[in-house]
């Protein structure tokens, strides 16, 4: 940030300065404010480096969580009005993030620093389904060229999401006890959430507690319709322990989640079981010569798969689907400061996963008598070493330079179908033999670079030009989803369109070359106005996409029989964002207006066809307004027809709209109110990313071809968050 008066030591790297460990005090998961930093003395810790995050990445504030956390039990939701961000919608509490283009395992999200995959074959539990939104501190969102310290393993930028940190007591106040309480109804669904949390901390110990639980019923569309397979229920609890010394934090969380079930609309399968647990360690301490970083996490995940009883599950016994997963990874980082002027970070982190998922056999017919062996104790391990620097040459001009080398090995067991002898299992016999026949174990050597130049132009003006090459390596079920048969192929997916997936064991990993250009205009004091800009262009060497092998007539649609493929793939868009204080006084109180605006495409270099999951060209307006404790926005969100569909999975085309949202909230010493009317037109719209509708189509037997899922109807939003 460039100040009003420039001196040589105002100048320096951001990550040179003085801090306290402390300095990001606790936010109470409720919606609390975050309180004041507890100063201890002589503690010197690097800042977040200015250049390690890129002009076009975009935060949260604390105004956007409480929004959110009122609005949704999804916290992927949270995100989406960030430049750059779409959404993959499924499950109520597990959609996927997708960042110019690229969702999925594509994007590193990591949660208080820690990464976990999806332990099931629809990736129904991604990392952010494991957070309650209203125990999210803090979110931030980089979208295109992330350094190498953030990045690993992705092709499609990084998502930091942080529940608060230990809050610790001042002198004064020592011992310290705090604690809220919140509840939120959302009328459509009749969607409940109550959270709470409690703390005691002194000046050295810090102990918290933060627990949620949501329950919601299917919504109803605009047509006043109900929505099959779109209910949910979750609980989590998380446990926080702080210690922090002269120069050191140390700082241990640990948490469960018990999800007992999860519709999933635009899948075959529903959740009927998740139970997560995990812990993860971290410890900071200043050296005087530099800052050192260590984390450590363990998370263990058994999941359940089945058809709930909209889908005929209770009816039928269903689909029996379980899958163990469990990941153990650490990180170690090192700022060293090199005079003035440069910052050197290296360090080292390691992901190990090991995944077992089976199938039990159902009755005596063609699921049976075996155990249908989908992936077993598949193994897939990263180890990565990384060196990044930072440089400030100038007054305007700076750097940031990084590589990364990961290592990627991966392995499975022998497989089994449900039966070796019956002719309805002959394709997954055949493919079985061939498949433990193979040598199956993998090991990739990918290299990642990363180039950002800024140059602070005048006190109102910045610019910035990136690159990166970045690499990902398959996940476990795109190499090793063997199954043959059509209801085995037809179990694997999480791309809400019902098609049947097989794997690949000889995929390469996908090579992503990206460059943007970005531009941010502010007034000098980065208070009044705000407008930034910046286009960007992705070509990926070894996209694993699709290739149709096949395709067959089911109730009255066309389903696709997909191969996992490396192909050659673009995409190119880019992203507009601004805010203004159109008024500001006393009496009337402060009025402002906020907007997104986003493009993109993408395609197959060899047939030119497009990409699936393109977000159609889209854009969001707020108009804001605060007063005292009064706080209230009207908001509108447009989306243009989706009309460049991939023609191999038959993605259904979606009709273009605008739904408008309001929202208000008061606070007044330690309470706050919330109220919010989401589509209040009620208007009848289609997410362009939500998928197929399978849902209704299975309950109305299987007439016509598949539609799109329907977004929800008019929301009444009303809560309550108290603080003590």
């Amino acid at each position: 940030m460039r100040p009003k008066t420039q001196t040589h030591s105002a100048r320096r790297p951001s990550g040179l300065g003085l801090m306290t460990l402390a300095s990001a005090a606790a936010l109470a998961a409720g919606g609390a404010r975050a309180q004041a930093p507890t100063p201890l003395p002589a503690v010197r810790v690097q800042a977040d480096a200015e250049l390690s995050r890129p002009v076009d990445a975009s935060s949260l504030g604390e105004a956007a969580l409480a929004n959110g956390r009122a609005a949704t039990s999804d916290t992927a939701r949270l995100l989406g009005t960030l430049p750059g961000v779409a959404l993959q919608t499924g499950g109520a509490v597990s959609s996927l993030p997708v960042l110019r283009g690229l969702a999925d395992d594509r994007v590193r999200i990591l949660t208080d620093g820690m990464t976990a995959a999806s332990a099931c074959a629809n990736h129904m539990n991604p990392p952010l389904s494991y957070v309650d939104p209203t125990n999210v501190g803090r979110a931030t969102v980089l979208p295109g060229v992330t350094p190498v310290s953030l990045g690993g393993d992705s092709i499609g930028g990084t998502i930091l999401v942080d529940t608060p940190p230990p809050a610790f007591a001042t002198e004064a106040e020592s011992p310290r006890w705090d604690a809220s309480v919140s509840t939120f109804y959302r009328s459509n669904g009749d969607s409940i959430t109550t959270a709470g949390t409690v703390g005691a901390a002194t000046q050295r110990v810090s102990l918290g507690y933060a627990g949620s639980w949501a329950q919601g019923h299917d919504y109803v569309d605009g047509n006043g319709n109900k929505v099959l397979s779109t209910n949910y229920q979750t609980a989590n609890h998380q446990g926080t322990l702080g210690v922090q010394g002269e120069n050191s934090l140390f700082v241990l969380k640990g948490g469960v989640q018990i999800m007992p079930y999860q519709g999933f609309p635009n899948q075959r399968m529903d959740l009927k079981g998740n139970h997560s647990s995990y812990v993860n360690g971290s410890y900071t301490r200043d050296l005087g010569w530099g800052k050192v970083d260590l984390r450590l996490w363990w998370q263990d995940v058994r999941h359940y798969m089945n058809f709930l009883a909209d889908k005929g599950g209770d009816a039928t016994g269903g689909m029996p689907m379980k899958t163990h997963g469990t990941t153990l990874g650490y990180r170690v980082k090192l700022d060293l400061p090199v005079g003035e002027r440069h910052l050197l970070r290296v360090g080292s982190d390691l992901e190990a996963l090991r995944l077992k998922d089976w199938w039990p056999p159902v009755g005596t017919g063609m699921m049976s008598p075996n155990t249908y062996l989908n992936i077993n104790n598949g193994t897939r391990t990263r180890l990565g070493v990384f060196g990044e620097w930072e440089a400030r040459w100038t007054d305007a001009w700076s750097t940031l330079l990084g590589a990364r080398i990961d290592t990627v090995w991966m392995d499975t067991g022998t497989v089994q179908p449900y039966s070796w002898t019956s002719m309805m299992s002959a394709a997954d016999i055949a493919a079985a033999k061939v498949f433990n026949a193979q040598n199956r174990a993998r090991t990739d050597v990918n290299l990642d670079l990363t180039a950002l130049t800024r140059y602070e132009a005048t006190e109102t003006l910045t610019g910035e030009f990136g690159y990166a090459r970045k690499t990902r390596s398959p996940n476990l079920y795109e190499r090793y989803a063997w199954g043959a048969g059509n209801m085995a192929q037809s179990m694997i997916g999480w791309f809400g369109d019902v098609n049947y997936y097989r794997g690949n064991i000889d995929l390469k990993p996908e090579v992503a070359h990206t460059v943007s250009v970005s531009a941010v205009w502010h007034d000098a004091a980065k208070e009044s106005w705000e407008a930034r800009i910046t286009p960007y262009y992705t070509y990926v060497d070894d996209f694993i996409g699709v290739t149709r092998v096949g395709s067959l007539a089911q109730g009255g649609t066309t389903i696709a029989k997909l191969q996992f493929a490396n192909r050659d793939a673009q995409i190119y868009g880019v992203d507009v964002s601004g805010r203004a204080v159109l008024w500001r006084g006393q009496d009337y109180g402060t009025v402002g207006v906020q907007g997104v605006i986003g493009w993109l495409q993408g395609n197959y270099i060899d047939s030119g066809k497009s990409l699936y999951h393109m977000m159609p060209l889209n854009a969001q307006a707020a108009l804001t307004h605060q007063l005292g404790g009064w706080t209230s926005r009207a908001e509108l969100r447009l989306v243009a027809p989706k009309a460049l569909v991939d023609g191999d999975r038959y993605e259904p085309s979606t009709p273009g709209f605008a739904v408008m949202n309001l929202r208000t909230s008061y606070e007044w010493r330690n309470v706050r109110l919330d109220f919010a009317i989401e589509n209040l037109l009620n208007q009848q719209y289609y997410e362009p990313l939500g998928g197929v509708d399978y849902a209704d189509w299975r309950a109305t037997g299987r007439v016509g071809e598949l539609g799109s899922v329907p977004a929800p109807g008019r929301t009444f939003i009303a809560g309550v968050t108290f603080r003590l």
